[in-house]
């Protein structure tokens, strides 16, 4: 039998809260707090993070955000993902 991922058992715990001891959601409660901490780090290497922070400084933007920035553009250019196209009658404020 395979052992339930942390999402089923905190969803088990909230079915049943009062059936279940205050240590055992304890430790519930601190492998989702690691996980959610652990979640948005991406590791890369020294030189790739090195131009991360450089891109990321150049563009005002947070690394994550950067990251988010660099993997949506290679999916529009690489048509995983639709380009967003300007109308050429449409409005544009001035920016284009």
């Amino acid at each position: 039998m395979p052992v339930p991922d942390t999402a089923t058992l905190l969803e088990d715990a909230a079915d049943r809260i009062a059936d279940i001891s205050r240590a055992d959601l304890q430790i519930m409660l601190r492998r989702a707090a690691l996980r959610l901490r652990n979640a948005g780090a991406v590791s890369m290497e020294d030189d790739v993070e090195d131009a991360l922070r450089d891109l990321a400084g150049e563009l005002g933007k947070t690394r994550n955000d950067t990251i988010r920035f660099i993997v949506r553009e290679w999916l529009e250019k690489n048509a995983y993902l639709p380009v967003h196209d300007l109308d050429e009658d449409g409005e544009v404020d001035g920016n284009a």
